[in-house]
């Protein structure tokens, strides 16, 4: 079976019991970085298996090299680097090759930066969504925030520390003034959470040197989160 493992975010603790025994029962590990989840595996004092790169330019060969692994009967763990595989991740491709072609496989659960971010930020959990990485673009970049400027529902999206300011700018043009929030390097020990209308998130961070993994959350159209 293909067991997809949801991975600590930042803090190691929160890898769950289950996740810790589909690492140990293991012949094979499919994972973004080799590196990184073998530093994992070391602190949780778990014996390196096979382990194969999994990640963006080599999905598709990988995927069959996985695929034919389960199919011969050994224990497989699908991870990235932290979070869910395939979300904003490496991992889709060999998910959906299972799904369509009747390869056993799980999920299981754990830390998620999506889920962690709306917390965070205080807006309303009532619906969102999460729309991965925005374009780059200056045009496409407000473009792709109009599209959800007249919806209610509170807007989730991960963002690269060198590009947020920008990318703040960009959400205040198309969506107005309304409530948000940067998460940044969450779970982890220099966690830190800026909430205020998005006027006042591009004034902090105009000028900022931000380092480490950031989420930006955004209210949903609604007389109560604007300004």
């Amino acid at each position: 079976m293909l067991h997809v493992v949801a991975t600590p975010i930042g803090n190691l603790a929160d890898l769950s019991p289950r996740a810790l025994d589909a690492f140990k029962n293991a012949s094979l590990i499919a994972c973004e970085d080799t590196r990184r989840t073998w530093q994992l595996l070391t602190h949780f004092g778990v014996p390196r298996p096979e382990m194969v790169s999994y990640r963006q330019g080599n999905e598709e060969r990988t995927t069959e090299f996985v695929i034919a692994a389960v199919r011969a009967g050994r224990e497989t763990v699908l991870c990235s680097d932290g979070g869910y595989p395939g979300i904003s991740d490496p991992g889709y491709r060999l998910i959906r090759t299972c799904a369509k072609e009747g390869v056993p496989y799980e999920v299981i659960p754990g830390a998620s930066a999506v889920n962690v971010a709306l917390l965070m930020s205080g807006l309303s959990t009532s619906s969102f969504t999460f729309r991965g990485f925005p374009p780059r673009g200056p045009g496409a970049l407000r473009n792709w925030f109009a599209e959800d400027a007249d919806k209610e529902h509170t807007l989730i999206c991960y963002e690269s520390p060198f590009r947020i300011a920008a990318t703040l700018e960009a959400a205040l043009d198309s969506l107005g003034d309304r409530e948000a929030a940067v998460c940044i390097e969450l779970t982890k020990m220099h966690e830190r959470v800026s909430r205020g209308y998005l006027s006042d998130l591009v004034n902090e961070f105009k000028d900022a040197k931000v380092k480490g993994e950031v989420a930006l959350v955004i209210a949903g159209n609604n007389p109560k989160f604007r300004r």
